[in-house]
């Protein structure tokens, strides 16, 4: 599966963007997906995933203000990301991986536990 991110560009604080992962060569029905991102000088951490099933994960610096969503029709999975903040800025990727691959769908949130990768889309937040 071919994974593609979109969306990103320059935003204010409290502003709003909404990054789009689409996939090819396979429909996206049994995977995990996972969102990252990866600011100057630090490690790829995870942001939120979802699962196969719909299932939504968050972490604890996100929650309350990203939201993921998967339409499986359109082989698509978003990150609407909302009252943004300078420490959100860097690039984001989206992963996926089988879901019978993770003992738990919450794995997707782990770099290392997923399989394929997009390239990522810059996020700026920058009044």
């Amino acid at each position: 599966v071919q994974l593609q991110a979109s969306g990103g560009g320059l935003a204010q604080p409290g502003g709003s963007l909404r990054l789009s992962c689409a996939a090819s060569g396979s429909t996206l029905d049994d995977y995990n997906i996972g969102w990252f991102r990866q600011a100057p000088g630090k490690e790829r951490e995870g942001v939120s995933a979802i699962s196969s099933k719909g299932r939504q994960y968050y972490v604890d610096s996100v929650k309350g203000r990203f939201t993921i969503s998967r339409d499986n029709a359109k082989s698509t999975v978003y990150l609407q990301m909302n009252n943004l903040k300078p420490e959100d800025t860097a690039v984001y990727y989206c992963a996926a991986a089988p879901s019978e691959a993770h003992t738990v769908p919450s794995f997707a949130l782990i770099p290392r536990y997923m399989s394929y990768w997009g390239k990522g889309t810059q996020v700026t937040v920058s009044s």
